[in-house]
Order: C-alpha cells, then structure tokens, then sequence
C-alpha cells in the first residue's frame, strides 16, 4: 500500500490538495446531478457520492482520483455534458493521483510514515 503515496506534505501544499480533493469530489457529483437530477439510477448517484465522500477524506486517493477520471470520460463519450468542465476535472483528478493524498487524509493517518524506536539490547546477559 505504501507504493501508492509518494509522501504526505503538510502545511500549505497539504491544504491545497485537501481543497483539491474536495474540489474534485464536488465537481463529479455537481456533473453527475445537473446530467441525471433526481430521476438518475440511485445506484449511480449513491455511488458517485459515496466515491465523492471517499476522496473528500482522502481514502484510497490516487485509486478513487482514477475512478473519477473514467466517469469523466464516461461523461464525455456519452456526450451530455460540458467537454472542457470534463476535461478540466480530468486533469485535476490526474494531478490529485499523482500527488497523493496529502497530509490531511485518512491515507495519511492509515499508511503515513511511521517511527520505529529500537531500544538498545541488555548488555549483562550474554546469549553465548
């Protein structure tokens, strides 16, 4: 899992991709309720909004941000939506894959750098 996530920053660049990720989820679902309304599949819109959610905490980023990306081009190739909305959110989910989640996420809580302590060996006891 550690492959994944290159790193975690934290400060400004892990707020910018907290409000990248947030932005991107809110994107997808916007789309997807201005292309369906209330009258869509409620399989789709749950699951859009349910992988909307999981990005907006940062769970599983760099997989969810291509998720978004192929319901993107789902969108595009069904050719209901605006391409350049489309293709802009794309980018960004591509941009957000390759950064990794940030230091605000749940990856980063779950799979961020760990310390490891070694205590130092007893000396009196030798095993010899």
């Amino acid at each position: 899992m550690q492959r994944l996530f290159s790193m975690f920053p934290q400060g400004g660049p892990g707020i910018a991709l907290f409000l990248l990720r947030v932005s991107v989820a809110g994107i997808t679902v916007f789309r997807l309720w201005t292309h369906y309304g209330a009258l869509g599949p409620y399989w789709v819109l749950w699951g859009v909004v349910v992988l909307a959610l999981a990005l907006s905490v940062g769970v599983l980023t760099p997989i969810l941000s291509v998720l978004v990306c192929l319901v993107a081009v789902f969108s595009i190739v069904q050719g209901h939506s605006d391409a350049l909305v489309d293709v802009s959110t794309i980018l960004n989910a591509m941009a957000l894959a390759l950064l990794g989640p940030g230091a605000y996420s749940l990856d980063a809580w779950l799979y961020g750098r760990r310390v490891v302590v070694v205590s130092a060996r007893d000396r009196s006891s030798k095993d010899c």
